[in-house]
């Protein structure tokens, strides 16, 4: 994935902004499906997490998703635009993902900083 990393301080809390793309041969398109691939929604739903991670420099787990919307499909190679604006100090972001002029995805979702006492699944 190639990212471009921004923030906007133009809003009463920052906004994140991120462009990437997954190419063709990412194990997320395996089997995802034969002859017309696209990306799994749990993906984009990474990769949101993964930007707001990124950009807070801690180290992040989504606790609560709400609202959340696939809208389109998106395909290897298609260049997609992560936003992310932060609802005050609780944790939580409304996002959205852009892909060739259209909404791809959408909700809000909440991240809570791992700790010590934290099970991790992995």
């Amino acid at each position: 994935m190639n990212n471009t990393v921004a923030e906007s301080s133009d809003t009463p809390w920052p906004v994140i902004t991120e462009e990437t793309a997954v190419p063709a041969d990412s194990p997320w398109f395996s089997g995802h499906f034969p002859g017309n691939p696209i990306l799994p929604g749990v993906a984009q739903l990474e990769m949101v997490a993964a930007a707001i991670a990124r950009n807070s420099g801690k180290n992040l787990y989504v606790t609560r998703l709400g609202r959340v919307k696939f809208k389109a499909l998106v395909h290897p190679d298609e260049r997609l635009r992560i936003e992310a604006r932060a609802e005050g100090e609780t944790g939580a972001f409304v996002f959205s993902i852009h892909a060739g002029g259209r909404e791809v995805c959408s909700g809000t979702m909440i991240l809570s900083e791992k700790t010590a006492k934290t099970h991790d699944c992995n």
